[in-house]
């Protein structure tokens, strides 16, 4: 951890933007902060809401077999979060209190639920639509929002383990895909232009696990699968994702059985936003008091 990104952490603590609860990557977030997140979100819904997608919630919690089915555990095993409770009689919460007591693991007894933390906003919608039978005619566009769980602690504040992403998803055919991944590229850089903010977009790959990830790592860039849009947050040299553009080809439409109206299988991408990230961005460029950030930008988001 360089010294920029601690004195980052520190000055969101100091302003009461963040909230330390002693958990790397675990943070409380202000009323200022949270207002910042819903300004964006409405800009969000300017640029993508006049395409009509479906807006569905989920929870920040999947279905354990879902998850499983989805092949999360073969790339990521090492961001995957997993709810455990406690299944035992009264002899086993008794024994449970006593570890507690004497300063022991009273984790060992847990047993793993149905319930698994959402890693991605977009991973509980594949099986739900498939449920649905074929795609109508021109596929599929849908408006998601979710807390999601990776396991990576840091210090990093841009870097948490619990995080928003909102998230357009494509399904359909290829070209009708890749149509709409590149627009969002367009539109992405636009819309952040539009709130002050410095970007590039840089073609990227997902931090998949051990020696078969290496190649899956180069498949993915060699093929252009992910596009990342960068904004500087901790350090210019190593800017911050904080938009993503995913062409997922026929993975989840393969795995989950999604089917076109011709009944062909179907291909899906996804442009996703991390919120606190850009709203890290926009207080890291702007300053800690959004009621003093730039004309322009606060009338982007409160205009």
């Amino acid at each position: 951890m360089d010294m920029q990104t601690s004195s980052l952490l520190d000055r969101l603590f100091s302003a009461g933007l963040l909230i330390d609860t002693g958990v790397d990557g675990l943070y409380g977030r202000s009323g200022a902060f949270e207002d910042v997140i819903t300004r964006f979100e409405r800009l969000i819904d300017r640029f993508g809401g006049d395409d009509n997608p479906e807006a569905i919630r989920f929870p920040p919690g999947m279905n354990r077999a879902h998850f499983e089915g989805s092949g999360y555990m073969k790339s990521f095993p090492q961001l995957a979060g997993t709810i455990h409770s406690f299944c035992g009689c009264e002899l086993d919460h008794v024994n449970l209190l006593q570890c507690m007591t004497d300063g022991e693991d009273w984790t060992t007894e847990q047993k793993a639920t149905d319930i698994v933390l959402t890693p991605a906003a977009c991973y509980p919608l594949y099986p739900t639509i498939a449920k649905r039978g074929a795609l109508p005619a021109g596929g599929g566009l849908f408006d998601l929002q979710s807390y999601c769980f990776r396991h990576e602690p840091s210090k990093d504040p841009a870097r948490m383990q619990l995080f928003r992403m909102r998230e357009y998803v494509r399904m359909g055919k290829p070209a009708d895909v890749m149509a709409f991944r590149e627009d969002w590229m367009q539109r992405g850089t636009k819309l952040m232009e539009q709130v002050g903010l410095p970007v590039e977009i840089d073609v990227a790959n997902d931090p998949f696990f051990g020696r078969a990830g290496k190649m899956y790592k180069n498949n993915q860039r060699s093929q252009n699968l992910k596009f990342e849009l960068l904004i500087p947050i901790n350090s210019v040299a190593s800017p911050t994702a904080c938009m993503s553009f995913n062409y997922h080809q026929d993975h989840f439409g393969k795995t989950w059985d999604l089917k076109t109206e011709d009944d062909e299988t179907a291909h899906t991408a996804c442009v996703g936003f991390g919120l606190e990230r850009i709203a890290l961005a926009l207080f890291h460029h702007h300053g800690l008091d959004s009621g003093e950030w730039p004309e322009t930008v606060r009338q982007a988001l409160w205009g």
